[in-house]
């Protein structure tokens, strides 16, 4: 068993809370790693280390900081499978597919920190007269991470690059669920002591963190709940928040589709990582002309999904992440088929160790029940068979999430009609397509906050202007 630390300017210290937290493998239900609950007082001293190192890190030039971040990525991919091997044991996830999640994390990280060599970071625009006007474009400071449990090392590397290029530094404190890939990932850590710290634990570590007034970003991703928390708090003190909360993605499928080759895309979009994905497929609205090959497709595809331990080669769905975690995924169902669903495969609790559930089909599904309402995170397909493609994009819009969105569709019109429903992304014809130039910001319940791209840098940078009149003619005595 692990017993893990935080890791706070350079060094790993014993928290200083004696409460203690454990991680359960949730194939196995064994436990695999125990830590002490971070305090106020561990926030502090990470706070202040990062606060410490904040003004030396930004002094250093862009390259230098691109390059300390290379060397981190360049560590990071070396022991990708030992981190997709951490993954597994904490939170289930395959180790293939989390290699595969992980591999392109590091890329990404490696990307975005490259784009600051070209933001813009100080920019001058001449004016008449001689005058000049220059926009800098600052580190706001200390930023707080705070990742969910799912996909634990791409999340904190998908938030860090920009801000860490940017010149701030960070205290991260991980998912009590799945802090042991993190803990390696902070060990692998090339970057001068103080530039990134850890912190770990539940609330009794986030909220101080949040809260704390030398934090001048807090970066968000979790439960709606707690995302109305910081988000009331740090608008209260005048610090910024990313927010990505819930997600309750829907899928239209248009007449005129191969039925087959999309309901195999599909299954793909809501059981990979055992439907633990914010933007998985949640919500799936189905022109009638294609319905019935496309749902007798997509429990033929859900009943290919193995269940398993995620360390066997054959498994495709490992367990969901906890027996909390099952218990809701599985309320779900039950108040679908009491309010007249029906279960195409699936649906049950299988017997034995671990928190498995099988991928399921749910049809005639109304807009009523939990599975179209709450976001399930789970293995879970509930299909509705629309009359028009433009009832479908309506009713994929009626959610209060708004985090993304799927449209398979052949007719350009109807493609370019997909922009409507508000999502944050909208994908047409690929689940996941685009690439690092991305950027996006949730509406609704989803969250606030734009990232991605340029925006990354945006969010992690405060713009303040210099303008510069050309001196007055002095008279000559």
């Amino acid at each position: 068993m692990k017993i893990l630390q935080n890791f706070i300017n350079g060094v790993w210290r014993d928290p200083q809370g004696t409460s203690l937290l454990e991680v359960v493998n949730p194939a196995t239900e064994e436990v695999v790693a125990q830590f002490g609950c971070g305090s106020s007082d561990d926030v502090d001293r990470a706070v202040d280390a990062a606060g410490d190192a904040q003004a030396a890190w930004a002094a250093r030039p862009v390259a230098e900081r691109v390059e300390h971040l290379s060397r981190w990525a360049a560590a990071i991919a070396e022991h990708a499978e030992e981190l997709a091997e951490l993954e597994c044991q904490e939170m289930g996830k395959p180790v293939g597919l989390g290699r595969t999640f992980i591999d392109t994390a590091v890329r990404g990280f490696t990307t975005a920190a490259e784009e600051a060599l070209q933001y813009p970071f100080v920019e001058d625009i001449p004016g008449p007269g001689g005058s000049n006007t220059t926009i800098v474009r600052n580190p706001v400071g200390v930023a707080a991470v705070i990742t969910p449990w799912n996909f634990p090392v791409p999340m904190v590397l998908a938030a860090l690059g920009p801000i860490l290029a940017a010149g701030n530094t960070v205290v991260v404190k991980p998912s009590e669920r799945s802090p042991m890939s993190i803990a390696r990932l902070f060990e692998l850590s090339t970057l001068p002591a103080g530039v990134v710290n850890l912190v770990l634990g539940d609330s009794r570590a986030g909220a101080p963190l949040t809260e704390h007034n030398r934090i001048r970003l807090v970066h968000f991703t979790g439960s709606v709940e707690a995302g109305r928390r910081i988000g009331s708090e740090t608008g209260g003190r005048l610090c910024r928040s990313i927010l990505e909360l819930g997600g309750k993605d829907p899928v239209v499928v248009d007449a005129g589709v191969d039925p087959v080759a999309t309901a195999g895309a599909v299954a793909f979009g809501a059981f990979a990582n055992t439907g633990q994905i914010c933007t998985s497929m949640e919500r799936i609205y189905v022109h009638h002309e294609v319905a019935e090959a496309f749902v007798e497709a997509l429990a033929a595809a859900a009943s290919t999904f193995a269940l398993g331990d995620g360390h066997d080669a054959g498994t495709v769905l490992g367990p969901l992440v906890d027996e909390r975690q099952r218990t809701i995924v599985h309320r779900h169902v039950t108040d679908a088929v009491a309010g007249g669903a029906h279960i195409r495969c699936g649906g049950e609790i299988p017997e034995g160790k671990g928190f498995f559930y099988p991928a399921t089909v749910l049809t005639d599904v109304d807009d009523s029940m939990l599975v179209m309402t709450e976001e399930t995170f789970g293995p879970l397909a509930p299909v509705v068979v629309v009359s028009s493609f433009e009832e479908g994009i309506e009713r994929a819009g009626g959610s209060r999430f708004a985090l993304g969105a799927t449209v398979y569709t052949n007719d350009p019109a109807h493609a370019a009609a997909a922009a409507a429903i508000p999502a944050g992304v909208t994908w047409i014809n690929q689940w996941q397509g685009g690439g690092p130039e991305r950027l996006y910001e949730p509406a609704g319940e989803s969250g606030m906050g734009a990232t991605g791209a340029r925006a990354a840098y945006d969010a992690a940078t405060r713009p303040a202007t210099i303008h510069t009149a050309r001196p007055a003619a002095l008279p000559v005595s």
